[in-house]
Protein backbone atom coordinates (compact mmCIF):
# COMPACT_ATOMS: atom_id res chain seq x y z
CA UNK A 1 0.00 0.00 0.00
CA UNK A 2 1.29 3.42 -0.77
CA UNK A 3 2.21 5.73 1.97
CA UNK A 4 1.96 9.60 0.83
CA UNK A 5 5.32 11.34 1.72
CA UNK A 6 5.08 14.67 3.96
CA UNK A 7 7.79 17.24 3.35
CA UNK A 8 9.34 18.22 7.01
CA UNK A 9 11.92 20.95 7.81
CA UNK A 10 13.86 20.21 11.04
CA UNK A 11 16.21 22.10 13.23
CA UNK A 12 19.34 20.33 14.17
CA UNK A 13 21.72 21.99 16.72
CA UNK A 14 24.83 20.52 16.87
CA UNK A 15 28.53 20.63 18.27
CA UNK A 16 30.32 23.32 16.62
CA UNK A 17 33.57 20.84 15.55
CA UNK A 18 34.90 19.23 12.37
CA UNK A 19 32.53 16.53 10.45
CA UNK A 20 29.78 17.06 12.40
CA UNK A 21 27.57 17.53 9.03
CA UNK A 22 29.04 14.38 7.40
CA UNK A 23 27.69 12.46 10.45
CA UNK A 24 24.23 13.76 10.64
CA UNK A 25 23.93 14.25 6.35
CA UNK A 26 25.35 10.42 5.94
CA UNK A 27 22.67 9.02 8.40
CA UNK A 28 19.72 10.33 5.99
CA UNK A 29 21.87 9.01 2.82
CA UNK A 30 22.75 5.53 4.35
CA UNK A 31 18.83 5.10 5.22
CA UNK A 32 17.60 6.47 1.51
CA UNK A 33 16.64 10.11 2.35
CA UNK A 34 16.75 12.35 -0.22
CA UNK A 35 17.76 16.10 1.25
CA UNK A 36 15.63 18.80 -0.66
CA UNK A 37 17.76 21.73 0.87
CA UNK A 38 20.40 22.38 3.18
CA UNK A 39 21.80 24.81 4.89
CA UNK A 40 24.49 25.16 8.15
CA UNK A 41 25.21 28.00 9.64
CA UNK A 42 26.49 29.27 13.66
CA UNK A 43 24.15 30.45 16.02
CA UNK A 44 24.40 33.09 18.97
CA UNK A 45 26.34 30.04 20.87
CA UNK A 46 30.13 29.53 19.44
CA UNK A 47 30.08 26.07 20.63
CA UNK A 48 26.57 25.36 18.34
CA UNK A 49 26.26 25.36 15.07
CA UNK A 50 22.41 25.03 13.13
CA UNK A 51 21.83 22.20 10.61
CA UNK A 52 18.58 23.29 8.53
CA UNK A 53 17.14 19.98 6.83
CA UNK A 54 14.02 20.06 3.80
CA UNK A 55 13.50 16.34 3.36
CA UNK A 56 10.58 14.17 1.95
CA UNK A 57 9.11 10.94 3.89
CA UNK A 58 6.48 8.84 5.10
CA UNK A 59 5.34 9.97 8.99
CA UNK A 60 6.24 6.52 10.60
CA UNK A 61 10.00 7.01 8.84
CA UNK A 62 10.28 10.76 9.32
CA UNK A 63 10.05 9.61 13.12
CA UNK A 64 12.34 6.61 13.03
CA UNK A 65 15.13 9.02 11.19
CA UNK A 66 14.53 12.41 13.89
CA UNK A 67 14.98 9.71 16.85
CA UNK A 68 18.02 8.59 15.16
CA UNK A 69 19.37 11.81 14.77
CA UNK A 70 18.89 13.17 18.46
CA UNK A 71 20.60 9.85 19.97
CA UNK A 72 23.80 11.24 17.64
CA UNK A 73 26.41 12.28 20.40
CA UNK A 74 27.10 15.32 18.18
CA UNK A 75 23.59 16.49 18.41
CA UNK A 76 22.27 18.95 20.88
CA UNK A 77 18.75 19.22 19.71
CA UNK A 78 16.03 18.88 17.19
CA UNK A 79 13.36 20.73 16.48
CA UNK A 80 10.84 19.89 14.02
CA UNK A 81 9.75 23.65 12.09
CA UNK A 82 6.04 23.47 11.94
CA UNK A 83 4.27 25.28 8.80
CA UNK A 84 2.23 26.72 11.34
CA UNK A 85 4.45 28.53 13.75
CA UNK A 86 7.73 28.72 11.76
CA UNK A 87 9.25 31.06 9.51
CA UNK A 88 11.08 30.81 6.48
CA UNK A 89 13.16 32.14 4.24
CA UNK A 90 15.39 31.40 1.06
CA UNK A 91 17.71 33.59 -1.00
CA UNK A 92 18.25 33.56 -4.82
CA UNK A 93 20.59 35.51 -6.73
CA UNK A 94 19.88 35.22 -10.61
CA UNK A 95 21.90 36.64 -13.59
CA UNK A 96 19.97 37.55 -16.70
CA UNK A 97 20.69 38.68 -19.86
CA UNK A 98 19.19 42.03 -20.19
CA UNK A 99 19.09 44.45 -22.82
CA UNK A 100 18.63 48.31 -22.15
CA UNK A 101 15.38 48.73 -23.38
CA UNK A 102 13.98 45.81 -21.04
CA UNK A 103 15.14 46.93 -17.76
CA UNK A 104 12.42 48.70 -17.11
CA UNK A 105 10.11 45.36 -17.34
CA UNK A 106 12.68 43.69 -15.72
CA UNK A 107 12.67 46.36 -12.65
CA UNK A 108 9.09 46.01 -12.09
CA UNK A 109 8.83 42.72 -11.85
CA UNK A 110 12.03 42.82 -9.36
CA UNK A 111 10.33 45.51 -6.92
CA UNK A 112 6.98 43.74 -7.48
CA UNK A 113 8.80 40.71 -5.31
CA UNK A 114 10.55 43.42 -3.03
CA UNK A 115 14.13 41.98 -4.61
CA UNK A 116 17.14 43.86 -5.61
CA UNK A 117 19.65 44.83 -8.27
CA UNK A 118 22.85 44.05 -7.44
CA UNK A 119 25.20 44.19 -10.36
CA UNK A 120 24.20 45.75 -13.88
CA UNK A 121 26.81 45.10 -16.60
CA UNK A 122 25.85 46.08 -20.65
CA UNK A 123 24.05 42.98 -21.41
CA UNK A 124 22.99 41.57 -17.85
CA UNK A 125 22.08 42.19 -14.94
CA UNK A 126 21.97 40.38 -11.12
CA UNK A 127 18.97 40.32 -9.10
CA UNK A 128 18.93 39.19 -5.09
CA UNK A 129 16.11 38.42 -3.72
CA UNK A 130 15.01 37.09 -0.42
CA UNK A 131 11.81 35.24 0.70
CA UNK A 132 9.59 32.12 1.00
CA UNK A 133 10.63 29.14 -1.06
CA UNK A 134 6.92 30.19 -3.04
CA UNK A 135 7.92 33.05 -3.27
CA UNK A 136 11.27 32.24 -5.01
CA UNK A 137 9.84 29.87 -6.49
CA UNK A 138 7.02 32.26 -7.67
CA UNK A 139 9.49 34.92 -9.23
CA UNK A 140 11.62 32.26 -11.15
CA UNK A 141 8.76 31.42 -13.25
CA UNK A 142 7.69 35.28 -14.12
CA UNK A 143 11.12 35.57 -15.01
CA UNK A 144 11.42 32.39 -17.53
CA UNK A 145 10.47 34.61 -19.80
CA UNK A 146 13.67 36.19 -19.86
CA UNK A 147 17.10 34.77 -20.80
CA UNK A 148 18.63 33.20 -17.12
CA UNK A 149 21.81 32.23 -17.66
CA UNK A 150 22.90 31.66 -14.14
CA UNK A 151 21.02 31.20 -10.59
CA UNK A 152 22.07 30.38 -6.99
CA UNK A 153 19.54 29.40 -4.32
CA UNK A 154 20.81 29.10 -0.65
CA UNK A 155 18.43 26.60 0.33
CA UNK A 156 15.32 26.76 3.23
CA UNK A 157 16.45 28.24 6.29
CA UNK A 158 13.83 28.58 9.31
CA UNK A 159 13.32 29.54 12.72
CA UNK A 160 10.65 28.67 15.31
CA UNK A 161 8.48 31.75 15.64
CA UNK A 162 5.19 32.38 17.81
CA UNK A 163 2.71 30.18 18.87
CA UNK A 164 -0.11 31.71 17.39
CA UNK A 165 -2.36 31.24 20.07
CA UNK A 166 -0.12 33.23 22.64
CA UNK A 167 -0.43 37.09 23.84
CA UNK A 168 2.95 39.05 22.72
CA UNK A 169 3.09 42.22 22.72
CA UNK A 170 5.87 43.31 20.55
CA UNK A 171 3.97 41.88 17.93
CA UNK A 172 1.01 43.85 18.78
Amino acid sequence: MYKPLKQEIVSVLVQNQANVLTRVISMFGRRGFNIDSLTVSPTNNPKLSRITIMFSATEQSMQQIITQTEKLEVVEEVIVLSRENSLYRELVLMRIQCEPEQRSSVKEIVDIFRGKIIDLSKHSLVIELTGTPSKINGFMEVMEEYNITDVCRTGITGIEGLNRGEDDSAQK
